[in-house]
């Protein structure tokens, strides 16, 4: 088990560095994968661009999108959803997506501004499509939270590695 956490660790650590070769190219496409529930770290990636040399603007601006697209494409995947295939294939009772769905109901779109958190944002941006939240809103909020987080980080990143 420790040898395939390695190669993991392993696989997406030569990803990562080959995303960094492609500049802001590479920026935008590890950050759209980041959204979707391939582990990849578009934060370190940001880090890693800014720290380079990159441009802290066009950095930010390009990691937002791709993430962000990245998110809109986990909440259509969701909007596919069948409540027939979630109890099916993933065992998930009747009553639990009810309660789930009165969680979503009572929150809404903002809890799309959550959708940047490591691991629960891309099952989050999934149900936020699933239980059908407005996608207006619910695009606004996520953009609004994915920028929040960039913005911070290259904030840290210039204090730590002035330009």
């Amino acid at each position: 088990m420790f040898y395939i956490k390695m190669a993991i660790i392993a696989i997406k650590y030569i990803s990562m560095e080959w995303l960094l070769t492609f500049g802001y190219i590479g920026m935008f496409i590890g950050a759209f994968l980041a959204a979707t529930i391939i582990p990849l770290s578009s934060d370190i990636l940001l880090i890693q661009l800014i720290a380079l040399g990159g441009n802290p603007i066009i950095t930010v601006i390009t990691a937002t999108i791709g993430n962000w697209l990245g998110g809109l494409t986990s909440y259509w995947l969701g909007r596919l959803g069948k409540w027939e295939w979630i109890e099916k294939w993933l065992k998930v009772s009747r009553e639990k997506l009810e309660k789930q769905k009165k969680a979503v109901d009572k929150w809404g779109s903002v809890l799309a501004f959550l959708s940047w958190v490591p691991v629960i944002g891309d099952i989050l941006a999934i149900a936020l499509g699933f239980y059908k939240t407005k996608f207006v809103q619910t695009a606004l909020f996520m953009f609004i939270g994915k920028a929040a987080r960039y913005i911070l980080w290259a904030v840290l990143t210039l204090k730590i590695f002035p330009l």
